[in-house]
């Protein structure tokens, strides 16, 4: 008895996974060798697809650059917790999404294509403002919390808030390019510590 026949996907479906594969791909090696040394064919090679599909979707290797990008920032922003910048202790909170940011510059694919290649192949101000959009809005609700809490000072949480990324950005930037990242990072969370607790009430 022959197996049922699978039901053939839909052209959405075929465009979806054809956006997907060549997202994948260019990540992988984006992360692994940097924006500059990965070509559109080996790109679209690894993601078994034609040239063509890689201009249809993307119109060219920056325009994947700037989708992976989007993605791998999506997907930081979702491994901190909304719920933990608005509870109970959000200055804690603050404090320990700063570390753990810092953390996360370690990592070789946020490393090379969010610090290093980003605001290189995409311009500042578009990286930045990928950077904001995601960003901003959970540094902001933290603020706005610790502040209803009384555990830092009133301050106007949104210019404090856009003060607070720049300093995160810049601190990730410095661990990232850091002959000594370990040290670089200890240092620099000791020092996010102390301009964060001038924020105390």
């Amino acid at each position: 008895m022959s197996a049922p026949a699978r039901p053939r996907r839909t052209q959405a479906e075929r465009r979806e996974a054809t956006r997907a594969a060549l997202i994948a791909a260019g990540r992988k090696l984006f992360a692994e060798r940097g924006y500059e040394r990965v070509g559109t064919e080996e790109i679209v090679a690894a993601a078994g697809v034609t040239r063509g599909a890689l201009y249809h979707h993307f119109d060219g290797k920056r325009g994947l650059f700037a989708a992976v990008f989007e993605d791998l920032e999506r997907e930081l922003m979702e491994r901190f917790s909304l719920e933990a910048l608005t509870g109970a202790d959000p200055f804690a909170a603050l404090a320990g999404g700063a570390g753990q940011f810092l953390e996360l510059s370690l990592d070789q694919e946020v490393q090379q294509i969010a610090l290093l290649d980003g605001p290189s192949v995409l311009g500042w101000e578009e990286w930045h403002e990928v950077e904001s959009r995601h960003g901003l809005g959970l540094i902001r609700a933290g603020l706005e919390a610790a502040i209803a809490a009384g555990q830092i000072r009133e301050l106007p949480t949104a210019e404090l808030a856009s003060a607070l990324l720049g300093t995160l950005i810049e601190a990730a930037l410095y661990v990232s390019r850091a002959e000594d990242q370990e040290t670089a990072k200890a240092n620099m969370t000791l020092s996010l510590e102390a301009l964060l607790g001038g924020l105390r009430t």
